[in-house]
């Protein structure tokens, strides 16, 4: 198995990245799984990788954290060897969502922590290793994925710290693409829309009317499935000419409509 390709999700105990785990295993990648807190959320994970044909690897590690970020890493490399596909997912929206006039510095920092600079210091790293492994030979042209959010362009007054976050992150794509295209790593951004996941069901009746109303050209809420689909297109090759793209999963809400 160690000539199989690896894959780390960050984040994929559940929701999004659960479902790109799922997606990467059917392909018969071996997925380092991440996961902040939910182990048992985690865990479930990895029996569903295995069932699925991939080879599951389960790391606890709060990316906003440098030493955690540095134990993932060290982690999968002890285990599978070498690295061919970084997807930044791990994500957190405000513990409370309030109005931009009563955001706090906590809130701010913490989620910025998670959403941004966990992932761009962590792709840092990544980038490093992916450097060292294609002088050395490596088997697969390797990629990062960056999944971002139409709040990286949607104002939501009550969450200004997750929009803010996701605004750095398409930069920091486009950052990394820059860097990295010399190398010969391709980085993409994948922007989900309004994906049915946990972290959208206290907001799930509110999106079901507007939906019904017509948000979206597509009238339907986004799958983990549906940006999962999206990952393996890149995983798997399908854009070898591509990089610092932007990749829209969102039923068309990018769409500017009379």
């Amino acid at each position: 198995m160690n000539d199989a390709r690896v894959a780390l999700v960050t984040g994929a105990g559940r929701g999004i990245g659960r479902g790109i785990a799922l997606a990467l295993a059917g392909r018969g990648w071996a997925v380092a799984i991440n996961y902040r807190g939910n182990a048992a959320a985690a865990e479930e994970t990895g029996r569903a990788v295995a069932a699925a044909g991939g080879r599951p690897l389960l790391v606890q590690a709060d990316i906003s954290q440098a030493a955690d970020r540095e134990r993932l890493l060290a982690e999968t490399l002890a285990a599978f060897g070498h690295l061919d596909l970084l997807v930044n997912n791990a994500g957190m929206g405000p513990r409370q969502r309030v109005d931009i006039l009563e955001t706090t510095e906590a809130s701010y920092d913490e989620v910025m922590a998670v959403n941004l600079k966990g992932p761009f210091f962590l792709a840092q790293a990544v980038a490093r290793i992916m450097i060292a492994q294609a002088r050395a030979g490596a088997a697969y042209p390797p990629k990062i994925i960056n999944i971002g959010s139409l709040s990286a362009y949607t104002s939501s007054t009550s969450r200004a710290e997750y929009c803010l976050s996701k605004a750095g992150m398409a930069m920091m794509t486009a950052l990394f693409a820059d860097r990295l295209a010399s190398e010969g790593i391709n980085v993409y951004e994948i922007r989900p829309g309004i994906i049915e996941t946990d972290m959208t069901s206290v907001v799930k009746g509110k999106y079901d009317a507007l939906i019904a109303d017509g948000l979206t050209p597509i009238r339907r809420w986004g799958q983990p499935a549906d940006v999962a689909a999206a990952v393996v297109a890149i995983a798997e090759g399908y854009l070898p000419f591509s990089t610092g793209e932007v990749i829209n999963v969102d039923g068309g809400f990018h769409l500017r409509r009379l």
